[in-house]
């Protein structure tokens, strides 16, 4: 039986970390590359199916990429798409989410989305997606995770992503639930180059 590989299609580490920690134990050997392609789609399936088939493409092996964000309800959705290039750094652009959020009352209830692209040599693309529903908080808990996990609230936790172990984040996270979904559809069980 052929070794079923598996390429990571991102150069973040926070993402290719996590990857690793819900593909552990499926058998998979994972891989990361970093497509370096723009994220010019509409949709998160857009960017996702951008940076999965052009990993894809370039190795001549299955590859996931995804997409994700934050959305506020009070600010219409916003940063959403955007959420990454909102500002140069991940804490400036924290910063940019809680200066809009400044003046609206709280609570300021928000999503976390995930929408994941599978890309296999000679099929079309699938997608899976996952959310977590929690709230913005005006200041910084825990130095775990990535991006805007510090000032992430999920209220069943009582904690942020910032303060969460990975194991624990994995319970409830957008991306862990885009796994779980990509997982019990069965497509990876099918990969075998």
């Amino acid at each position: 039986m052929a070794e079923r590989r598996l390429v990571i299609a991102t150069g973040n580490a926070g993402k290719q970390g996590e990857y690793r920690e819900l593909l552990a134990g499926t058998g998979l050997h994972l891989m990361a590359v970093d497509p370096g392609v723009a994220e010019v789609g509409e949709t998160y399936g857009e960017n996702a199916q951008l940076k999965a088939e052009a990993a894809s493409v370039a190795l001549g092996l299955p590859a996931v990429g995804d997409d994700s964000g934050v959305e506020v309800e009070v600010l219409k959705g916003f940063p959403g798409i955007h959420s990454a290039r909102i500002g140069p750094t991940q804490r400036e652009r924290t910063q940019v989410l809680l200066d809009r959020l400044r003046g609206h009352p709280r609570p300021w209830l928000a999503r976390f989305v995930c929408t994941i692209a599978l890309a296999v040599p000679g099929r079309p693309s699938e997608f899976f997606e996952g959310e977590c529903r929690g709230e913005i908080i005006p200041e910084w808990r825990g130095v775990a995770g990535f991006g805007y996990d510090p000032v992430f609230l999920v209220p069943e936790a009582g904690r942020t992503f910032g303060e969460m172990s990975p194991e624990e984040k994995a319970r409830y996270s957008h991306r862990a639930r885009a796994v779980r979904a990509m997982l019990a559809s069965g497509a990876l069980e099918r990969l075998s180059v």
